[in-house]
């Protein structure tokens, strides 16, 4: 699925009032649901020494589904394509890995 058909298509998943609430649920939505991928992780290596079987496997996949979710409806909300989201972010880290800054600290490295 291309990334533009999956913000169309997840768009029409959301309802919010308005922009503004639509702005603050998804960022805290976004944050809830990064949350739950790090616990995923933390549990992982706690109860299972961080062997990843496929019913494991899938609950992580159905979590960071769901932070594509909120990060398409932030997108939708801000006016900005997945694609673009996309493409300015292997351009940053292109320019990063060519002037070798990939590692380090700091948005404008």
């Amino acid at each position: 699925m291309e990334l533009n058909e999956y913000q169309k298509q997840a768009k029409k998943t959301a309802k919010y009032k308005n922009k503004k609430e639509e702005l603050i649920l998804t960022t805290l939505g976004l944050a809830g649901e990064t949350g739950e991928v790090i616990e995923k992780i933390k549990k992982l290596g706690r109860d299972k020494d961080y062997v990843l079987d496929k019913e494991y496997l899938l609950s992580i996949k159905k979590e960071l589904g769901d932070v594509l979710w909120y990060i398409s409806s932030l997108s939708n909300n801000l006016g900005i394509t997945l694609e673009d989201v996309a493409i300015t972010n292997l351009e940053k880290l292109k320019k990063r890995y060519q002037d070798g800054t990939i590692n380090g600290e700091g948005d404008e490295r």
